[in-house]
């Protein structure tokens, strides 16, 4: 079976991660052939670049380029894949015409996420009334995006992401990641995510500062970048930017994350976190807020806590609750890590998809035998 994935840009985020997983899994057990096809030059994980999979650059001349249809028909032909697997809105759109005239499957991953309301005739409500109907599976890395973009039940399948604990080899000294960024205080709180529009750090940052108010023995660190990152650091007041600390986008972020205490993460939308997921995998308890697929995998009480959102107030005061029992974040901490092994695992991930992908080629196959 021939496998060409197809991604707009292959940016530093969550779908860009199961991706890469998805490769692995895929190449080391010689389960598909795969290609994989990008409409952007940014390589945000260079590590996709040692998988031996073969990249083909469509490059737009603009942010809707129509010439991208003939050039993945020209694609398609050469290298005659058996289905076309999308991961985001604008590849589903671009891929829909190439697959039915080629008689191709469409395995259609454009949900990433899971709104409290997807506006009628906004960008992605569109996209998906477009590309719902002509796409053989809708795939979901949540069960709360599937029912958010109301995509049928029939084609729909949620995949969550899977982890990779070879990840987790190698890691650096905690004391010497403390020494790099220059941490003194026996405690870290982190949160790691991009300073996107669905991410809330506001709420993170202003948390913070609560806690600050009556410790001194933490810092909270904020690992990624993006467009709100200046904007958020203006919200930390003078007496707090010691232990209010912006990391930018780091590699091995592995044992950044080994030297925090309690993993966070405030959004406003939300599938499966990969950050959540990596905190739970490390043993870390998790302070969340609440909404999107952050349920599936945080189960409140027992592996972390889920706050409202944008309650800076609750947030702080489950972070400040962990930090006063360290045996009770560890025991979160620990039933998060057990929870990850038994559900998260990057082998039962792959499978998931591996089923997908056989099912959509038999319908491929009936529906091609029955036009001829």
């Amino acid at each position: 079976m021939r496998i060409l994935h197809f991604v707009d840009g292959f940016e530093a985020g969550g779908k860009e991660r199961q991706l890469i997983e998805l490769l692995k899994y895929t190449r080391a057990g010689n389960y598909a052939a795969t290609e994989l096809v990008l409409m952007s030059p940014e390589i945000g994980y260079p590590e996709v670049l040692k998988l031996g999979v073969k990249i083909h650059y469509l490059l737009r001349s603009r942010k809707k380029d129509p010439l991208i249809f003939p050039r993945l028909y020209r694609l398609c032909l050469d290298m005659r894949p058996d289905i076309i697997h999308t991961w985001d809105s604008m590849t589903s759109f671009y891929a829909i015409p190439v697959a039915r005239l080629l008689g191709l499957g469409l395995v259609n991953g454009m949900i990433r996420d899971a709104p409290q309301h997807l506006a009628p005739l906004s960008r992605l409500w569109t996209r998906s009334k477009l590309t719902f109907p002509f796409s053989d599976v809708v795939v979901a890395n949540s069960r709360a995006g599937l029912l958010a973009y109301n995509a049928p039940p029939a084609k729909s399948i949620c995949i969550s992401n899977g982890f990779d604990w070879n990840r987790l080899l190698n890691l650096a000294d905690p004391a010497g990641v403390r020494n790099t960024f220059g941490i003194t205080t026996p405690r870290v709180v982190g949160m790691v995510a991009s300073f996107s529009d669905l991410k809330d750090y506001d709420t993170f940052v202003i948390a913070a500062q609560m806690v600050l108010e009556h410790r001194s023995d933490v810092t909270f660190i904020a690992v990624g970048d993006g467009k709100h990152l200046e904007r958020c650091k203006s919200l930390v007041a003078p007496p707090h930017r010691e232990r209010v600390r912006f990391l930018g986008w780091q590699e091995g972020i592995h044992s950044i994350i080994n030297m925090m205490e309690i993993g966070a993460l405030a959004t406003y939308t939300e599938g499966i976190s990969n950050s959540i997921l990596e905190y739970m995998a490390m043993g870390k308890p998790v302070v969340a807020t609440e909404g999107g697929g952050t349920r599936e995998i945080v189960t409140d009480g027992e592996t972390g806590f889920l706050v409202p959102r944008g309650d800076a107030g609750e947030f702080a005061r489950r972070v400040d609750e962990l930090l006063c029992d360290p045996a009770k974040g560890a025991e979160l901490g620990a039933r998060g890590r057990a929870r990850v092994q038994s559900l998260f695992s990057i082998e039962a991930m792959g499978n998931q998809f591996m089923r997908v992908y056989e099912r959509v080629a038999k319908i491929r196959e009936r529906a091609n035998g029955a036009r001829a």
